[in-house]
């Protein structure tokens, strides 16, 4: 069982998949920085000084200074704020997935000519029309026989 789990592990899309996961969180927090610290600021401030990160609505019933305050206070509240960046995240981050990776990949497809079809592995039966194998001398269907 090691052993199959070992060739399994070693395989080359396996180790693909691991690159591609560890690219992925890197940029995530790339993006995630992105947004926070670059795109929300100026958004925040042409808003009339909104922070976007600090935007909740307390469930409680009572007034926070901040999300958290109202975290440590221990207050149920709705992050609208930080739903809005995470959103904003996933578009991006998206956004590049499709722009840098699946429009190329789609290009090279389109690109890449089908195979060449290969020799014909059946026919049809002269009488009933049924597929059958090239190499069937009756017809498995009617049992005709088959030149």
């Amino acid at each position: 069982m090691w052993e199959e789990f070992k060739k399994f592990a070693v395989q080359g899309s396996v180790l693909d998949l691991a690159v591609g996961v560890i690219i992925g969180a890197a940029f995530g927090k790339i993006v995630g920085s992105l947004v926070d610290d670059v795109i929300m600021p100026p958004i925040g401030y042409l808003l009339g000084g909104v922070d976007f990160s600090n935007l909740f609505v307390s469930l409680s019933g009572k007034t926070y200074e901040s999300l958290a305050a109202a975290k440590a206070a221990g207050a149920p509240t709705w992050n609208i704020g930080v739903f809005i960046n995470t959103i904003i995240n996933f578009l991006i981050v998206a956004g590049a997935v499709f722009l840098f990776i699946v429009k190329p990949a789609n290009r090279l497809r389109a690109q890449t000519p089908p195979p060449p079809p290969g020799p014909p592995t059946t026919k049809d039966c002269p009488y009933c029309l049924s597929t059958i194998p090239i190499k069937a001398t009756r017809c498995a269907h009617c049992t005709s026989e088959v030149k």
